[in-house]
């Protein structure tokens, strides 16, 4: 397990679903151009711990969520508010262009 620097994390990150590979998904910095896409994730993780999810909703209507996210070595996790589970990732790469994640199996 290779350690990760949690600066390197923070920002505003967009899906880019066309990158995606059967493993690993792609996101972008907010900035990136992306083609029109009928609705895409992002996640804003920030430097306090909080995180706030932007994904698609009915009705083409964004749905936001919020919680805690961590790094521990490479592993990313989201703790939603509520009664949601907790999402865990792999950072498998991250720069200020990029952030590939793989999903991993929730404990």
């Amino acid at each position: 397990m290779s350690q990760r620097n949690p600066d390197a994390l923070q920002g505003r990150w967009t899906h880019s679903h066309e990158e995606d590979s059967n493993d690993e998904l792609v996101f972008r910095p907010a900035s990136h151009p992306l083609p029109p896409a009928r609705g895409r994730r992002s996640l804003e993780l920030r430097p306090d711990g909080v995180y706030v999810e932007l994904s698609p909703g009915p009705v083409d209507v964004p749905r936001e969520s919020a919680g805690r996210w961590s790094l521990e070595g490479d592993r990313l996790q989201l703790r939603p508010d509520g009664d949601l589970p907790t999402e865990s990732w792999q950072v498998s790469a991250v720069d200020d262009d990029c952030l590939r994640l793989r999903r991993l199996d929730v404990d």
